[in-house]
């Protein structure tokens, strides 16, 4: 849904499209209604989330009291709401490959040396990340469970740990006031026209030096709030980082796209009794005020600016959700459920909306001065305004190279590049196979056959790429120098033609 306030500023357009496809309604409701029984592993499943980690496992290593901890956080997981706010990249808004993120850390009755257990999501790498899948794991120190993974660490700066809301649907009532929904639109709210595209990832110009960044302070305020940053609630932020590293006062290390970095100074640090790991986003409500901040343009070595604790991006940049309601582009029953329960109090959940093109509609054609309905009859896409001797008699004219009726011309056009095609790619390309073979078989029937062309190339490469991440789960498969995207939109080789239904 494409409207005006998003024409022109590409970040909304980004996010956007990201809405309309990345986590389809129907993930949504399935993974609510298994949740809502107490089946985790079926609302994981609905949500297109595999789960690598054994319960049993965990306990005979930690004791039952870790595991008790783990499985009721997965109780209240919704799998659906954690895709909802996972990371994407341009052009199209897909998950961010090769990232290990973490959701809670659970410290473990062990030595002095043991460190904190880490509940993670994992996305896969590019090349095998058909299906848009998010693999559930644990990880306590090391990564032999994460074979083949290019990046089996939690990332610093891609955490939800200290953002339970946005996966914990028994707190993800506090978004509102993380996200600094609760302020006045006006004051404090950083414009929406900002260069940016997306904030996870560099703008499209990122290939060119950045320019140089402002010196002062309030200079450096005021440029990161045109960037799109969530500059008003950085403080309170940085603190909860900082009393989850065991401190008090300090400085975070803030990332505002590539080769941008600021340091963010809430005083000296005066270091606390404070376990790290502790579960520091319970205080995101305290009462106390942060230190007085101060913002500086990075500067040292790296491993300086490597010790210091890193801002999460999820507080780094204004929620898109937000940025989508304040400027109209979206209403408040596109947003996911939780979301919209916790941005727009006052919403009122309506049903599924309906989709606006009617699977097996008649569609008019001109042909030959007329009108005729082209429409679904038995599961096959037929002209219906001509009888079958006329039309054995032009598919036989068309195989003595002649040309066709403009209504046959209408439906091998369908067959081959439909209108929807964009849709259909959209949905192949976030995973939703269902949705995307529901357009298709909506527009040509659940009986028809494919010809050759676009359509049927992208549903073919769509399931060679389903091959590819099923090999790289099973770890029979490593990505080829230079070939990660090879066969990525070529026509398959193989010439028989199959029925929509038995590609996946």
């Amino acid at each position: 849904m494409l409207t005006d306030a998003a024409n022109g500023d590409p970040r909304l357009s980004f996010w956007l499209r990201v809405r309309e496809f990345a986590v389809p309604p129907s993930m949504i409701e399935t993974a609510a209604a298994r949740r809502a029984v107490g089946d985790w592993a079926g609302a994981c499943a609905a949500a297109a989330v595999d789960i690598d980690l054994d319960l049993r496992s965990l306990a005979a290593r930690h004791g039952s009291e870790l595991a008790s901890q783990v499985r009721s956080d997965l109780r209240h997981l919704a799998p659906d709401l954690l895709r909802w706010h996972m990371p994407r990249i341009a052009p199209d808004g897909l998950l961010r490959p090769g990232l290990t993120l973490t959701l809670a850390r659970y410290r473990t009755g062990g030595g002095a040396g043991s460190g904190p257990v880490h509940l993670v999501a994992r996305t896969p790498p590019a090349w095998a990340a058909a299906g848009q899948r998010i693999g559930l794991a644990l990880w306590e120190g090391s990564g032999p469970e994460a074979r083949g993974h290019p990046h089996p660490r939690p990332s610093r700066r891609h955490r939800f740990d200290l953002h339970r809301h946005l996966w914990d649907a028994r707190r993800a009532g506090e978004l509102r006031g993380r996200s600094g929904a609760d302020r006045p639109t006006g004051e404090g709210a950083p414009p929406a026209d900002h260069p940016h595209p997306h904030p996870h990832s560099p703008s499209p110009s990122s290939s060119h030096p950045p320019l140089p960044l402002p010196t002062a302070s309030d200079e450096l305020w005021a440029w990161a709030a045109e960037q799109g940053c969530a500059v008003e609630r950085w403080a309170a932020e940085a603190a909860i980082v900082l009393r989850a590293e065991g401190r008090s006062t300090g400085s975070v290390l803030v990332r505002c796209g590539a080769r941008r970095r600021l340091v963010l100074d809430l005083g000296p640090d005066t270091g606390t009794d404070r376990a790290p790991g502790e579960d520091a986003h319970a205080e995101a409500d305290d009462d106390t005020p942060p230190p007085a901040p101060r913002l500086t343009a990075a500067s040292g070595d790296g491993g300086a600016l490597g010790a210091l604790p890193v801002l999460p991006d999820a507080a780094t940049w204004v929620l898109p959700d937000l940025e989508l309601l304040r400027t109209g582009a979206l209403d408040a029953h596109r947003l996911h459920p939780l979301v919209a329960s916790a941005l727009v109090p006052d919403h009122v959940p309506s049903g599924p909306a309906e989709a606006p093109d009617r699977a097996g509609q008649p569609r008019t054609v001109e042909c030959r001065g007329e009108r005729h309905r082209i429409g679904l009859v038995d599961g096959v896409l037929v002209a219906l305004d001509h009888d079958p001797d006329q039309l054995r008699r032009e598919e036989l004219l068309v195989a003595l190279t002649g040309t066709p009726l403009p209504c046959l011309r209408a439906i091998d056009e369908a067959h081959r590049r439909p209108d929807c095609l964009s849709g259909v790619r959209e949905r192949l390309d976030h995973g939703d196979v269902a949705g995307a073979l529901a357009v298709v078989e909506g527009l040509l029937g659940p009986e028809a056959v494919l010809r050759d062309g676009p359509l049927r190339e992208e549903l073919e490469s769509a399931a060679r790429r389903r091959i590819a991440y099923g090999l790289y789960r099973a770890g029979l498969a490593e990505p080829l120098p230079g070939r990660v995207r090879s066969n990525v939109g070529r026509r398959p080789s193989r010439r028989r033609r199959p029925r929509v239904a038995i590609f996946f």
